[in-house]
């Protein structure tokens, strides 16, 4: 693997660890600075503020990619969440800690660019490989990032954050001095509306063979916010689970998700096609749903995560498309979208399937695996509906 590959793919696991450190602390850092013990309200705020954030900058960071080069916005905004770890590590008031969150949202956002600089330097017949690995490093991190901040955080609440900032300086310093820039940035002038986050979404919806890319991205990042939303509750619902239990599980679902992106996606893009790998992982992910909507023993979920990790075929095949329906000039602003598309599925999946948990929990609380089933349903007919031919492009 070429070093600014091992650069990104760096950057992708570090946003990641920055998401699931703050986890297991966040309840006990919100009890030491507002000196409440009902905390939920502010730990739905910090959430939907971080996912806010990378809702509106994603699309900014990708079309000003277009435009000044992906290598220094990647710079930028690396040492924009070192600084901001540093912040929450001292903050002693909330507004400090939400201001800090709020960068933290911001500077993640840089995964637009990154997906764009992998688009730059990857053919075609390497994207949907190459897009695996960037899941998987993302779920790498993702695991990595609670078991950190849980372990860290009990020898000091504000260490973890004083961890993630040495991480991501050290990142800093590594890309600074290996990172080449991956294309020519464009000689028109920045304006105000370039940096309209609404733009790109109107930009994308605007295009017929784009919106349904978008919106099946959006149904795909929504379905994936329902395990951490529910899965800790229905396991302790269903198998008293404790939280050992509970972790060993979420554990083995992202092993086998990093293991099925990191080497699946390529194999799988060869031998089905981008729409068949799509419609693949989008099988194996219902059939382990409804197999675990009526799981009366845990050993069952255990038996069935190598068929739920089928799923982890889907995106990257998506992104692997998705990247040739633009041109060149336009991919930073596209994966800025779909950024947005993800952020925003991050902000309704949670309320949409807690909402749907407590309203079935009494009676089964199994049934909130077959509304993601229905809600995979939906995104089906879209995916059937892609038309494209290898080298068409969008347009501007």
């Amino acid at each position: 693997m070429n070093k600014p590959l091992i650069v990104i793919f760096t950057t992708i696991g570090l946003d990641a660890v920055g998401i699931g450190l703050i986890f297991p602390i966040l309840p006990r850092l919100l009890e030491d600075v507002t000196h409440v013990d009902n905390v939920a309200p502010y730990i739905g705020i910090m959430t939907a503020l971080y996912a806010v954030m990378q809702f509106i900058f994603a699309p900014v960071l990708g079309a000003l990619s277009d435009r000044l080069g992906r290598r220094p916005v990647l710079l930028i905004s690396l040492a924009g969440a070192a600084v901001n770890y540093v912040v929450m590590a001292f903050a002693p008031q909330l507004w400090m800690l939400l201001i800090g969150r709020a960068l933290a949202g911001l500077t993640s956002a840089n995964m637009s660019v990154a997906t764009a600089y992998i688009t730059d330097i990857t053919p075609e017949d390497k994207r949907a490989r190459r897009f695996g690995l960037f899941n998987a490093m993302f779920g790498i991190g993702f695991i990595v990032g609670p078991v950190l901040g849980g372990v860290l955080g009990d020898y000091w609440l504000r260490l973890p954050f004083i961890a993630a900032a040495a991480l991501n300086a050290g990142n800093l310093l590594l890309a600074l001095f290996v990172l080449p820039e991956s294309r020519t940035p464009g000689r028109e002038k920045i304006g105000l509306a370039a940096l309209n986050p609404l733009r790109p979404l109107r930009w994308a919806f605007s295009m017929k063979n784009l919106m349904p890319v978008t919106i099946v991205f959006f149904i795909l990042s929504a379905t994936g916010e329902v395990y951490g939303t529910c899965w800790a509750l229905w396991g302790n619902d269903v198998f008293r689970w404790n939280g050992l239990w509970i972790g060993l599980s979420l554990g083995a679902f992202g092993l086998c998700q990093a293991l099925s992106q990191a080497f699946l996606p390529g194999p799988a893009v060869k031998l089905l096609g981008e729409r068949g790998a799509i419609l693949t992982g989008i099988a194996g992910t219902c059939v382990a749903l409804v197999v675990i909507a009526f799981a009366k023993q845990g050993w069952m979920v255990f038996a069935i995560m190598p068929v739920f990790a089928l799923g982890g075929i889907g995106v990257p095949a998506l992104q692997s498309l998705a990247t040739r329906l633009v041109d060149e000039n336009r991919q930073g602003q596209f994966q800025g979208v779909l950024a947005s598309a993800v952020s925003l599925a991050s902000i309704v999946g949670p309320l949409a399937f807690s909402t749907f948990y407590f309203v079935f929990r009494e009676q089964w609380p199994g049934a909130i695996w077959l509304s993601v089933v229905a809600v995979y349903a939906i995104a089906v007919p879209l995916v059937l509906s892609l038309r494209f031919r290898s080298g068409d492009h969008a347009g501007i």
